[in-house]
């Protein structure tokens, strides 16, 4: 998630354990502790495949962050010992505090790599858009009321709703992934198609409206669907061009890829160059991780060695208008697409 939804959370969290005996500074370590995992930006892992696939690894790790948590709560009752709190609730406050915010993350698309250093693939359950006003909203007016307020009066009870109504929030956030899903697979079964994988993730910044799609050999399929459709969702066939993932066997970035997104990529030719675009994230026509992978050299595929982002089309203002008005006029046409094409160009 954003940077200000995990300092309001990581605030929150520590407010709402601690407020009573720190007051206003329980806010600021909990949100400078909300925001820590993410440091891991500042890290060189090399090209732009690394920075991607290495982000999110070792500093979301549970086990990772229970050894940090420890070291915290040891240093802090070392060096700043205070009779209120035991050494256990304290711990309990950092262990949590760190760890709610990799498992947020876990929420959105990208992929987080909680159980570092096991080779599993990063937990990705794509309920929520990495910035979602509706997630974030009531945490942030508590830190405000206590912020500017104090905690007298066990105003920390803030805390507890803005806590309760947000975890809330992300409990529909998943019945609407099982929503979306569970009518797209009964379009699929009507249409005699039996899926290579499904995944499904909300469009930006809302979670009434998902975007599914449905691998299935050369092609992927597409569809939107949303609370307020009455009719069968629409499956839009767009290209996937598997074939040239042959010629990417040698690439090491590519292997990183296909485990790090779990297959969900698609293919182009642009020019002379093999171009891997990352379907999970952003939105149709509009996904911000794609990597020119190898190109066409002394006759013959070629991979790159050193990988850079390529620069993204932009998602603009009409299009996402065009989202919010599907969400409540399921009828308006949305060109998939059209949309689509432009990641040939």
């Amino acid at each position: 998630m954003d940077s200000i939804t995990q300092a309001v959370l990581g605030a929150g969290v520590q407010a709402a354990l601690l407020g009573r005996w720190q007051g206003r500074k329980a806010l600021v370590y909990g949100a400078m502790l909300g925001t820590l995992p993410d440091l891991d930006v500042v890290i060189d892992y090399g090209d732009a495949v690394a920075r991607m696939t290495y982000h999110r690894g070792f500093s979301h790790s549970l086990f990772v962050l229970t050894g940090a948590a420890l070291l915290i709560a040891w240093l802090a009752r070392r060096w700043r010992p205070h009779p209120g709190y035991s050494g256990t609730r304290l711990f309990l406050t950092v262990w949590l505090v760190l760890t709610t915010h990799t498992l947020l993350d876990s929420f959105t698309s990208y992929g987080t790599q909680l159980f570092w250093p096991l080779d599993t693939p990063p937990v990705a359950w794509s309920s929520i858009f990495i910035i979602d006003p509706l997630y974030t909203l009531p945490l942030l007016a508590a830190v405000l009321v206590t912020g500017i307020s104090g905690f007298a009066e066990g105003r920390q009870r803030w805390h507890y709703w803005a806590l309760g109504l947000s975890s809330l929030y992300l409990a529909f956030t998943l019945a609407g992934k099982q929503m979306a899903e569970s009518r797209v697979l009964h379009a699929l079964d009507r249409q005699g198609i039996t899926p290579e994988r499904l995944f499904s993730t909300p469009t930006p910044f809302n979670a009434l409206l998902w975007r599914v799609l449905v691998l299935d050999g050369e092609q992927y399929h597409e569809a939107l669907v949303g609370w307020f459709d009455r009719q069968p969702p629409h499956l839009q066939p767009l290209p996937r061009g598997t074939a040239w993932r042959t010629h990417l066997q040698d690439s090491p970035q590519h292997a990183r890829l296909e485990w790090f997104t779990q297959g969900v990529l698609r293919y182009d030719r642009i020019d002379d160059q093999l171009v891997v675009t990352d379907l999970r994230l952003g939105m149709t026509g509009y996904h911000p991780f794609r990597f020119a992978l190898a190109e066409w050299r002394d006759g013959d595929w070629q991979p790159i060695r050193w990988v850079e982002r390529q620069s993204s089309l932009r998602g603009d203002a009409e299009r996402l208008g065009q989202l919010l008005t599907r969400i409540w006029q399921p009828h308006t046409p949305v060109p998939l697409g059209e949309w689509a094409a432009e990641l040939e160009r």
